[in-house]
């Protein structure tokens, strides 16, 4: 059981691991915390956003829409590489989702199928969303795939968690294809050999 990181010091461990950090608006005071608890913390969830344009996607995952209010995570991946911090605390990204899985990424073991979603995410994961149409002909830049992987093993780093510890949105909620593009696996591949 891990208490969530200081917004300082998540902004520090993306730093540290070689990430470029765009600071948004009042990101650290950003969040949805009045609808529940933020923690505590078992991994990272990534997504893509079905959305094209940098500014305009940081955006919409700053403030959300009519349907979901923002912010829609606590990091926006752009194209480019940079990390652009929109949110601290609890933020609409996970949704609800299987507690098998959770169950999965606190043992740090292989994942279930999910097929239930009876449990909610946004208290429990750290979410990057990524800039990408999710179509899987939209192509995932070098630059942006390695910051994924970046900011997902510095969340790791930090609280002492494996690979395991990262999924993706379509592992942890039925119905979700995201991201799409590369495999969840491949990425846990890139983040374990990063952690050692």
């Amino acid at each position: 059981m891990a208490s969530p990181m200081s917004a300082d010091s998540f902004l520090g461990a993306l730093r540290a691991e070689g990430l470029t950090v765009v600071e948004v608006g009042d990101w650290r005071h950003h969040n949805r915390d009045h609808k529940g608890p933020w923690g505590p913390v078992h991994g990272v969830m990534v997504h893509h956003t079905v959305t094209s344009g940098g500014a305009r996607t940081v955006e919409i995952c700053r403030t959300g829409h009519e349907d979901l209010p923002g912010p829609l995570c606590h990091g926006v991946i752009t194209k480019d590489g940079r990390v652009h911090l929109v949110g601290y605390g609890r933020v609409n990204h996970a949704g609800s989702g299987d507690d098998d899985v959770l169950r999965a990424v606190v043992a740090e073991k292989r994942l279930p199928g999910d097929n239930e979603a009876n449990t909610d995410g946004n208290r429990y994961f750290y979410g990057f969303e990524c800039e990408n149409l999710g179509d899987g002909e939209d192509p995932w830049p070098r630059a942006q795939l390695e910051a994924v992987e970046r900011a997902a093993a510095a969340v790791c780093r930090h609280h002492g968690w494996t690979e395991r510890s990262v999924i993706g949105h379509l592992e942890w909620q039925p119905g979700k294809s995201d991201p799409r593009g590369f495999t969840m696996a491949s990425m846990r591949e890139r983040v374990r050999d990063r952690l050692k």
